[in-house]
């Protein structure tokens, strides 16, 4: 494993992608690569760009890469796509839309599903963001589907959030319904060359003015992505709350209270593993009879499966 990241640290990207798939698919391979790029990881500036879909966040993450790309940045790109509930493959539209970097060796888009395994993205994304850190990447960008609580939980596990918006999507008390507010570091309105954008930036602005004295207040960055418009701002922005983050020390309090995260993540997932042992097996067929048959309740039920299976947590 050692060798394998060393090979990708070199820039081999096979070897990289070889890494993020064992994180993709979870187990004992996951476990091992999070073992080796745990403690050399952390150099990396992370961004999370989450909004509903058809914001334009692909295509805004592209022409971010871009600008980045001007200053000799290399950038990383992990695109959390919906998992097939078929093949728990990913649809990989975020590589289609990101085409044009496809031969810049500065550049490293990937896709990933949860492939259905325990944990989740919850898991599995913040030990993909470390392998393309510890691989050498100065900026990864995690970009989510959707708004949902998921993807809401995914774009915040980074150093900085970015909520994209569009003009016309709704007055800014559904922003703070769904808690965008509160993780927002940066809101962008997309598509500002269309009607509503500055009604879009004065309710924004407007709701971000409730939050009270903050040392740092959400910009409201206006973006065309697919012209580039506003997209050099946004990088700038983005370096301003890098260097605010290193500054204030807020940076190292993000990433402690992450660390609690998904350690409690990382532990519902190993219990849910032991929950899919115990259920199966003489002890769990005869519960299960019982509580069929209304001769058991489902609580009672648990408790007997819990007690035949022991301190070793395996069935007898």
């Amino acid at each position: 494993m050692a060798d394998l990241l060393d090979r990708a640290v070199g820039g081999h990207r096979p070897s990289l992608a070889r890494l993020l798939s064992m994180v993709e698919r979870g187990g004992d391979e996951a476990r091992a690569v999070s073992a080796v790029v745990h403690p050399r990881s952390g150099r990396a500036a992370t961004v999370g760009i989450t909004g509903a879909p058809g914001a334009g966040k692909s295509t805004l993450t592209s022409a971010l890469c871009r600008s980045l790309r001007g200053d000799d940045a290399e950038v990383a790109v992990l695109a959390v796509d919906p998992s097939s509930p078929f093949t728990g493959g990913a649809i990989l539209g975020d590589r289609i839309r990101m085409g044009e970097h496809v031969l810049d060796e500065g550049v490293f888009i990937r896709s990933m599903a949860t492939r259905g395994h325990l944990g989740g993205l919850a898991v599995a994304v913040p030990d993909a963001a470390r392998v393309l850190d510890t691989a050498g990447y100065g900026w990864v960008v995690v970009e989510t589907v959707g708004v949902g609580q998921v993807e809401v939980d995914v774009a915040s596990a980074t150093d900085t959030t970015v909520v994209v918006v569009n003009p016309g999507w709704g007055d800014a008390v559904q922003a703070a319904k769904a808690g965008l507010v509160e993780i927002a570091d940066v809101f962008v309105v997309n598509k500002a060359d269309r009607a509503g954008a500055a009604d879009a930036v004065r309710d924004l602005t407007a709701v971000l003015s409730l939050r009270g004295a903050a040392d740092w207040v959400p910009p409201v960055v206006e973006t065309v992505a697919t012209t580039g418009r506003g997209v050099d701002r946004l990088r700038e922005v983005l370096v301003e709350h890098r260097a605010h983050l290193l500054a204030s020390g807020e940076l190292g309090r993000r990433r402690a209270r992450r660390a609690e995260e998904e350690l409690r993540a990382v532990v519902a997932a190993r219990l849910a593993e032991r929950a899919e042992v115990l259920c199966r097996g003489d002890a769990w067929d005869a519960q299960l009879l019982a509580v069929a048959d209304g001769s058991v309740d489902p609580w009672s039920a648990a408790d007997a499966v819990l007690r035949a299976a022991g301190p070793s947590g395996q069935p007898a």
